[in-house]
C-alpha cells in the first residue's frame, strides 16, 4: 500500500499555477500521487481555499477546473466540529496548520508535505518538502 501523505495547500498552487521555483518538485510529488505511488491527502479546507485563490488570480471556470484536478487525483479529509475543536487545543500556534495537522491525523497520514516546516517543529507526524518526501519513497 502506499504511503499517505497529507499534502499542502502551497504544493497544489505550485502545480496549478505553474510556480517556477517550485513547480519542478511539486509536480513530481503531483504525479506519484496521481499513479497512486503515494496516497496523496488533501484538507478540506485547502479546496476552499484553493478555489478563492485561484479564482482571485484567474477566473471561475479556471479555478473550478484546478478544483476538478484535484479531486480527480487526491483524497479530501473532511473537516468537522470535532477536527475543528482539536485544532483549536492544539499547541500550534496557527489555526490554519492546527487544521492542517489535525487533517493529518484524522486521514492517518504518514507524512505532511510542504515547504515551510517552521510552525510544526513538535510535530509527531513528520514534515518533508516535496523533494525530501519523493526521496524517502524512492521516486
Amino acid at each position: 500500500m502506499s504511503q499517505r501523505g497529507l499534502v499542502d495547500i502551497n504544493i497544489l498552487l505550485d502545480v496549478l499555477a505553474r510556480r517556477e521555483a517550485h513547480y519542478a518538485a511539486s509536480a513530481a510529488l503531483w504525479a506519484a500521487a496521481e499513479t497512486r505511488t503515494i496516497n496523496g491527502l488533501v484538507s478540506a479546507t485547502s479546496i476552499v481555499t484553493l478555489y478563492y485563490l485561484l479564482h482571485r488570480a484567474a477566473d471561475h471556470a479556471t479555478a473550478l477546473r484546478g478544483i476538478r484536478l484535484v479531486r480527480e487525483i487526491f483524497h479530501v479529509i473532511p473537516v468537522d466540529g470535532p477536527l475543528i475543536d482539536a485544532a483549536l487545543a492544539s499547541p500550534l500556534r496557527d489555526f490554519e496548520d492546527a487544521v492542517q495537522y489535525h487533517s493529518a491525523v484524522k486521514a492517518g497520514a504518514a507524512i505532511i508535505v510542504r515547504r515551510d516546516m517552521r510552525h510544526f517543529k513538535n510535530s509527531a507526524i513528520p514534515v518533508l518538502s516535496p523533494a525530501a518526501f519523493l526521496s524517502r519513497i524512492g521516486e
